[in-house]
């Protein structure tokens, strides 16, 4: 997962590829466990028996670290930059319960599903029907015009949080917090989000770009399509049954990005992955587009691996 750019942050996902492992992640008070990768469960498992693997295995980790010293958990309801990992249903219910079991603060970061990208103002209760005491958001927020991000959280920590500690005080902003101008920007980017019912148009397409995604199943190299809303993800593989992946120096994503932006269409690849997060304001007509353009995209890039010797299948 991807949880922002500050050391600590970084450290939560404690991706290889960060620069910041140079300088060695914080591993002492951060643990980790398996993201809700339905496309790579275990094999045998269907989507119930997946959830439950996977809600042992957290509480499994608070045992294993000790409920009195577990402070919270945090996790995106869909994982963006991880890959667009849709969870089991129920999965983040479930983890939520189990915190609010062990006073655990449940930390959602909706910094990419929040703010309509999945057709809501929040995932967290609108989609995923849980509660959580933290929200982070960012991006949405004022739709990338001006740098913002702001933290939400519930009454139980803000009583705690607002009450002063002998003479001091809880310090938490930067030079250029919350900056004025900024501020104008989000809350006009929110009134133009109301007043042009964004958001239902999110609800209405978003469907329709996932089942027309769903076509190019059947395309040499496509492994997996998955996603909600207009956050969705192409999974690129060498093998179809095993799943097995290209070799890295293969650059599979960023191969079939390349020339899906010579056709004209914008995909961020992430190893073998390209991932689409449109614009709100979609269209039935765009959505068309994209796909057509991915798969012509797809099936270039399938055509010159094979003439150079390799056997995708």
């Amino acid at each position: 997962a991807y949880h922002g750019s500050t050391y600590a942050a970084m450290s939560l996902g404690r991706k290889k590829t960060d620069r910041t492992s140079q300088f060695h992640f914080i591993t002492d008070i951060i643990h980790h466990i398996s993201a809700p990768d339905q496309y790579r469960a275990p094999e045998g498992m269907n989507e119930d028996e997946y959830c439950d693997h996977l809600v042992k295995e957290f509480e499994d980790k608070i045992f294993e670290i000790g409920p009195d010293k577990v402070g919270g958990f945090i996790a995106e309801p869909i994982m963006g930059a991880g890959g667009v990992l849709v969870p089991p249903k129920g999965y983040l219910k479930r983890f939520r319960d189990i915190c609010k079991a062990h006073d655990i603060l449940y930390i959602s970061d909706e910094v990419v599903t929040g703010f309509g990208r999945l057709g809501h103002w929040f995932a967290s209760e609108s989609v995923f029907d849980f509660v959580p005491d933290i929200i982070t958001s960012a991006k949405g927020l004022s739709s990338g015009y001006l740098p913002i991000s702001a933290m939400i959280y519930s009454d139980r920590v803000h009583e705690v949080i607002s009450e002063g500690q002998g003479n001091g005080y809880f310090p938490h902003g930067f030079t250029y917090s919350g900056h004025p101008v900024c501020c104008v920007a989000a809350l006009k980017n929110i009134e133009i989000i109301k007043r042009e019912n964004i958001l239902q148009n999110v609800r209405e397409v978003g469907p329709y770009f996932g089942e027309q995604l769903q076509k190019l199943r059947d395309l040499p190299l496509v492994g997996d399509v998955r996603g909600m809303g207009l956050m969705r993800c192409v999974e690129n593989v060498m093998n179809k049954e095993t799943k097995e992946c290209f070799p890295e120096e293969v650059q599979i994503g960023k191969r079939i990005s390349d020339v899906a932006e010579e056709l004209g269409l914008l995909v961020r690849p992430v190893g073998h992955l390209n991932i689409m997060s449109p614009g709100l304001t979609l269209t039935r007509k765009e959505v068309d587009e994209i796909v057509d353009k991915l798969g012509r995209a797809i099936e270039r890039v399938n055509s010159e691996l094979i003439r150079e010797g390799w056997n995708p299948c």
